[in-house]
């Protein structure tokens, strides 16, 4: 089943030691797609038509240029501004008629629905999104299949708010009956449980800078900041 192409990075992701398996999926296809972004493919002509046409987001805009590989961006960014320059050229040709309450504009709505369309894309996004999706299925069919990895998922470290959502919208379109009765029980407590704990970890954090326990052990507390982030906002610290 092809399905079972996608088992083995899953069940990589649930026994990492991380604060959400399917963050941890999403950033090894991300490092994967910048990886083959920034390597020898962006001289290949089919690759360089979608960079020109799609450009990237800004956060991956910033990946790229962490990358160091500053020459094989700029010719990226020269044919991406090249088209991006020609295409809104003869977009604001299209000037509107202007004023009044009820005078209809004939144009200029190209130049702002090509730009709003601009930002709506990105290269590396396109990328990730089909496989990630394809990882995303794989929970629910290794659900219903194996039963370790019912045990990965129920002795994981929960989910960021993200994904929990991401979970609860996606059961209901893949599970049915017990199935999908244990498996929202389980995400329930396995995200409850550990969001509360790094909270906790958090206000001990907080406790620290006062007086009045500055003689009592960190526990868990140092990294709890980085770790909240991951919890509410899908984010990686750098260097954390």
């Amino acid at each position: 089943m092809k399905e079972q192409l996608y088992t083995i990075p899953v069940t990589d992701a649930f026994n990492e030691d991380c604060e959400c398996p399917i963050c941890a999926m999403r950033r090894s296809l991300e490092r994967n797609a910048i990886e083959y972004t920034m390597g020898p493919s962006y001289m290949e002509d089919d690759n360089r038509a979608m960079t020109d046409k799609l450009g990237f987001c800004g956060k991956h805009i910033r990946d790229l240029y962490n990358e160091k590989n500053r020459l094989g961006l700029a010719l990226m960014l020269n044919t991406h501004m090249d088209k991006v320059i020609k295409d809104l050229k003869q977009a604001s040709s299209d000037k509107p008629s202007g004023g009044g309450l009820f005078k209809k504009a004939t144009g200029g709505s190209s130049v702002v629905d090509y730009v709003k369309g601009l930002k709506s894309t990105c290269f590396i996004c396109g990328r990730i999104e089909d496989t990630f999706q394809r990882y995303v299925n794989t929970i629910f069919h290794m659900w219903k299949k194996d039963s370790s990895f019912k045990d990965a998922v129920k002795s994981c470290k929960g989910f960021c708010v993200e994904h929990y959502g991401l979970l609860y919208e996606n059961a209901a379109k893949e599970l049915s009956g017990n199935d999908l009765t244990e498996f929202l029980q389980t995400v329930d407590k396995v995200f409850f449980d550990n969001i509360e704990r790094v909270n906790e970890d958090v206000a001990w954090f907080i406790n620290k800078y006062d007086y009045r326990y500055k003689d009592e052990p960190w526990k868990n507390a140092k990294d709890s900041i980085p770790r909240a982030i991951i919890k509410t906002n899908s984010a990686i610290i750098e260097g954390e």
